[in-house]
């Protein structure tokens, strides 16, 4: 029979590894704490009664104790005696239970109340003595065993690689093929309705946004929101646990497991958003919710000679210390667990200049570039930086070391530029269509490092960037000061929702424009859930705090036509290998052609393009030639790889223009494979066109096939 929770005995334990292990007939806790003089580990029953046990035992900074009886499914926290100085950094306070930093399971929510702030919310000196346990969440004993059989992952290609970044509650809530019990969880992302959708495009891979552990910002609940992109870490080891339809006591992180498993039996990777840079606790008016108590100094950045208040690089409120050799480690065992026991694919890292940061400066040999690096698990992933942060200096795009690949914000501004009627000319769009060696070739990293997109979960959908030129943020309670302000869209001649046929035809062809360049473009692209479907927010271009309608995929207002526009598009990209080029284009002839290259540009005119062309501002018009037989890799046994040649000719301006298709020996004719101008990219039937002149619609895209004569 069970011993009362009262009566456990504290055996010594192990200080390795860190949280809470159970080996079949006891578990093992362990918690790091630097500057503690004693810990409390706390279990807790069902109806929430609690049982302190103090932790003996302290190895190389470490406390731990073993307790036999306590198995899957316990719920625990601890409470952290220490210094109360925040004036030298020190904000230990027993009256707050901590969330174990290593916790694999988390059950419960934050609930908003003055206990949970350290100190004195009302003011005064001192810590506050209020008990914060029933409104905080605790860890949970889990169980790790799992039925993969087999599992692995589809290790796609990074130049076969689709991405499509999706959040997990907003992907189903209202598909009305999910099952209620399953809608806006794991298990509804890896039901068959939704992932058969997935491949009916031709996704790859999922980015899911952040499904670690995390909790709404105080101010948020105050104003009756809540977070809903997730990016307010507080367990990097757990699941979220409101993804979970089966439960929360350790179910959640089977019923994950499963959804991998899902997917990777789909052909489809799992790759994570995750928030190593910041933490759920904000700033120094921010709530003690784990690290804070534990060791405050030692997981935080504070400021040099204020170390009452936290060095800011994420706009968050706070900055984790990754030069700090305990925070690296926390960083790394996090990887590799989600890597090895959770069988994820890859991540990417939110703010990531921000783990680069040694001093001030974002340095690209720091410790954490350097672990990844040689680490024999995480290595081996696909890793992708957001290269950017908000302390000085933080715009690093292009900067990451070689095995990073990164959202490249510089694909996102020049293509929106081009497609709004900014007059930038074609310099820099040919850069981007062709996998941006101006920023990824120096280092030796190849066309993949760049992840082209055009729109992210943060900003306007694509429907919206046609749609509106103003942001619309009324609803986030922050008198829409809030989101980006410089979206480099247009509306096309309307603001809003509109009746006007051409308006709303014209607004359909400019998605399309943006589709198009982004999967017709060498890189890797991605796609924000949604914007294949017509998706719209309302103009909000911030909905982090919209856990509604705003936000959620709309699976009963569906553009049919779009969502086989970029299916067409995906198929022939993935059945194109000159539009997935592993090596950076020459701009070299190719052997045996007469004369063409392997990528050459062409004016209106049909000339290729000159000094003049490329410094000209006001040119809207360019044809991209790509020879399929000019393709510099091989395939897996060493021989040359083959492709149709295409030509894309792309016009951003207002007018039609007349351009010379380029003859021999460049082509003895093309067919028509995809125009904007079609609401699907069909062409109502197979046409082809001599070389010569031939009128192009005002903003548009075609893709060409070369012809040539046997």
């Amino acid at each position: 029979m069970r011993n009362s929770p009262d009566e456990y005995e504290v055996w010594p334990g192990r200080p390795a590894p860190l949280g809470a292990h159970w080996d079949g007939t006891g578990t093992n806790f362990a918690l790091w704490s630097a500057g503690a003089h004693a810990v409390d580990l706390c279990l807790f029953d069902e109806d929430g009664t609690e049982h302190r046990h103090r932790l003996q035992e302290n190895t190389h900074q470490v406390w731990h104790g073993r307790l036999p009886g306590v198995g899957p499914g316990q719920r625990y926290g601890y409470r952290v005696h220490g210094g109360w100085d925040p004036s030298a950094g020190q904000r230990y306070n027993p009256a707050k239970l901590l969330l174990d930093p290593y916790a694999r399971a988390v059950d419960g929510d934050q609930t908003l109340h003055p206990a949970l702030f350290g100190f004195r919310y009302e003011g005064g000196e001192g810590p506050d003595p209020r008990d914060s346990a029933p409104y905080v969440p605790r860890g949970v004993v889990v169980r790790d065993a799992f039925p993969w059989d087999g599992d692995r992952s589809p290790a796609t290609p990074w130049s076969d690689t689709v991405i499509y970044e999706v959040h997990v509650k907003g992907a189903t809530t209202r598909h009305p093929d999910v099952p209620p019990a399953l809608r806006g969880t794991y298990a509804g992302l890896a039901h068959p309705a939704f992932v058969e959708h997935l491949q009916s495009l031709g996704v790859t891979a999922v980015e899911l946004l952040p499904v670690h552990q995390f909790v709404s910002e105080p101010h948020l609940l105050r104003r009756g929101l809540t977070n809903y992109w997730g990016y307010n870490t507080l367990g990097y080891f757990a699941p979220h646990a409101a993804y979970s339809s089966s439960g929360t006591a350790g179910q959640q992180v089977t019923e994950f497991k499963a959804m991998v498993k899902t997917l990777h039996a789909a052909g489809i990777e799992v790759v994570l958003d995750v928030v190593y840079n910041h933490t759920a606790e904000g700033d120094h008016t921010g709530p003690t919710l784990s690290f804070k108590g534990i060791d405050n100094g030692g997981y935080y950045r504070l400021r040099e000679g204020e170390p009452s208040r936290y060095q800011d690089y994420t706009g968050c409120g706070n900055t984790l210390d990754v030069r700090r050799p305990q925070v690296l480690a926390l960083l790394m065992d996090s990887l590799r667990y989600w890597v090895t026991e959770m069988h994820v694919d890859g991540f990417r890292f939110d703010l990531a200049a921000a783990l680069a940061r040694s001093l001030h400066d974002v340095d690209r040999l720091s410790a954490f570039f350097d672990v990844v690096h040689q680490d024999p698990v995480v290595s081996q992933v696909k890793l992708i930086a957001e290269p950017w942060d908000v302390g000085p200096g933080g715009y690093q795009v292009g900067n990451f070391p070689p095995l990073w690949t990164e959202w490249n914000g510089r694909y996102r501004d020049t293509v929106r530029d081009v497609w709004s009627g900014a007059r930038v000319g074609v310099r820099d769009l040919a850069y981007r269509l062709t996998g941006s060696s101006d920023l990824y070739r120096s280092d030796g990293r190849r066309p993949f490092a760049s992840v082209n997109f055009v729109t992210a979960h943060d900003g306007f959908t694509l429907a919206d960037l046609v749609t509106y030129e103003h942001k619309l943020n009324e609803d986030n309670g922050e008198d829409n000061r809030d989101g980006e302000s410089h979206n480099r869209n247009w509306n096309c001649g309307v603001e809003g929702p509109t009746d006007d046929a051409e308006v709303c035809a014209l607004r359909g062809r400019q998605v399309r424009n943006h589709l198009a360049t982004l999967l017709l473009s060498t890189g890797v692209p991605m796609l924000t859930a949604g914007d294949e479907l017509g998706r719209t927010q309302g103009g909000n271009n911030n909905a982090y705090c919209q856990d509604n309608e705003i936000s959620w995929l709309d699976w009963a207002d569906v553009d049919e036509d779009l969502r086989a526009f970029v299916g067409r598009l995906l198929r022939l990209r993935r059945e194109s290998p000159v539009l997935r080029q592993e090596a950076f284009f020459e701009g070299h002839e190719v052997a045996d052609t007469g004369g063409t290259r392997d990528l050459a540009w062409f004016a209106p005119g049909g000339a290729q393009l000159d000094t003049g062309d490329w410094f000209d501002n006001d040119l809207q018009t360019i044809g991209m030639y790509l020879d399929g037989r000019g393709i510099r890799h091989r395939d897996q046994r060493g021989r040359p790889v083959q492709d149709d040649s295409y030509l894309v000719q792309l016009h951003a301006g207002a007018e039609p223009v007349t351009v010379q298709l380029p003859g021999a020996p460049w082509a003895d004719g093309y067919e028509f494979v995809v125009s904007t101008e079609w609401s699907t990219g069909a062409p109502p039937r197979p046409t082809a066109v001599a070389p010569g002149p031939i009128e192009v619609p005002p903003r548009c895209v075609w893709l060409l096939r070369v012809l040539r004569r046997p």
